[in-house]
């Protein structure tokens, strides 16, 4: 079994509530848009972390992580990538691996919208957790925890952080 906390578009932010959620998980996954080094090295210092470059990411972080990171967990396949889509939109490259060798579970970022759907089309389970830093459009912090267990995916929980932003008071 492997307790899974997933996360996506910190661009150089990592919110403080994010450590409670660390502590109970076995890996992190990170689905690009890092932001920089010591956004990584903080959480590979608590747990082992997978993850992928972003858009936004620089050289440093780029020869850390590949694009796309492709692996087993337990008894599941998992793609992960930053840039994706919907699986309903997917970029005819992504389309052409999924019709052939869809993986169990697609994990992709960037959009910074929160997105749990099984495709039926190319079943698998598309995971993307939103966005858990403060730049971006996105009106709320998130992230997701699963449990992976053999080969079924379970106990899938959106995380939410917050506001992205903190409120402007006026006197």
């Amino acid at each position: 079994m492997r307790r899974i906390l997933l996360l996506s578009d910190t661009h150089g932010h990592l919110d403080p509530a994010i450590w409670k959620y660390v502590d109970a998980c076995d890996e992190i996954w990170h689905a690009g848009d890092i932001g920089t080094v010591a956004v990584s090295d903080a959480l590979e210092k608590q747990k082992p972390l997978r993850a992928v470059y972003g858009n936004i990411d620089g050289q440093d972080v780029r020869i850390r992580y590949p694009e796309n990171l492709r692996f087993m967990c337990e008894g599941v396949d998992v793609w992960m990538t930053h840039i994706a889509g919907r699986p309903e939109n997917y970029p005819a490259k992504i389309k052409q691996v999924m019709k052939t060798h869809a993986p169990k579970i697609f994990i992709c970022g960037h959009s910074h919208l929160l997105l749990v759907k099984f495709s039926q089309e190319f079943r698998c389970l598309h995971l993307n957790p939103g966005a858990a830093g403060v730049h971006g459009f996105h009106h709320v912090k998130t992230m997701l925890r699963f449990v992976i267990e053999g080969s079924e995916i379970k106990n899938m929980e959106v995380i939410e952080l917050g506001p992205r932003a903190a409120k402007k008071t006026t006197d």
